[in-house]
């Protein structure tokens, strides 16, 4: 891996040295141990390894949902360590966008309104952001769709919502844990095409997987062992 101090301060989101350690009752659990990590403008990354071996981990803490035990994270230069907590908040709504593998959608609001809701949050004019979200619904391949709740929709349908929302705010980086993972294998192959799409289209992707397809979809593949990145490679 690159050591750290030579990369500065370019690219989107760095880390240093990141370890993270949880307490399991009286058992010390080191779920992450001294990973660096460097993710460009435009950067794919796919992250596979064992369960347990630290990916959503070292996810949760590039996307400043969580705070590491060691090490720093810099998000567009600034170190993640000095930003307070509504700065924190504001970054993961401006500038990083989440997808999961359970979808986490709002049963009572419509497609279309799962994704205006974090425009609402960021305070975007009502005309721009219903533009947005008819945007971003025809983007995935949901416009006739809008109207629907999730209980109207089928797995895949339900992530690409997801998917359609996490990028509302044109976020710099998008982080996705496990997004195929409650997918059929079909279902599947059609997001992986539309996280190609993404990619082509400059959007930085950081993607935990066990889904071979979808990590060999980007650029760059990163194998984890007991919380550590042990291998990088290029994908096929």
């Amino acid at each position: 891996m690159n050591d750290p101090t030579t990369i500065g301060q370019d690219g989107i989101l760095r880390a240093a040295s990141l370890g993270r350690v949880y307490r399991d009752g009286g058992r010390r659990v080191e779920a992450l141990r001294e990973v660096d990590l460097h993710v460009g403008a435009g950067a794919s990354i796919g992250i596979v390894g064992p369960s347990g071996c630290g990916k959503s981990t070292l996810l949760h803490l590039l996307g400043l949902v969580d705070r590491p035990t060691t090490g720093e994270v810099w998000i567009d230069g600034r170190a993640a360590a000095r930003l307070s907590d509504r700065e924190r908040t504001r970054i993961r709504l401006l500038r990083l966008g989440f997808v999961f593998q359970r979808f986490y959608l709002l049963p009572v609001l419509s497609a279309f309104e799962n994704v205006e809701l974090p425009m609402i949050e960021a305070g975007i004019e009502k005309r721009r952001r219903r533009a947005r979200t008819a945007e971003l619904l025809e983007f995935v391949g949901l416009a006739d769709r809008a109207a629907h709740r999730p209980s109207e929709l089928s797995g895949g349908e339900m992530q690409r919502v997801a998917i359609a929302r996490a990028l509302a705010n044109d976020p710099a980086v998008l982080l996705a844990d496990e997004p195929t993972g409650e997918l059929d294998r079909k279902t599947g192959r059609a997001i992986v095409r539309l996280f190609r799409r993404l990619a082509d289209g400059g959007t930085s992707l950081l993607v935990v997987t066990h889904d071979p397809q979808l990590a060999e979809s980007a650029d760059r593949i990163l194998e984890m062992e007991d919380g550590r990145i042990v291998r990088e490679r290029s994908a096929p």
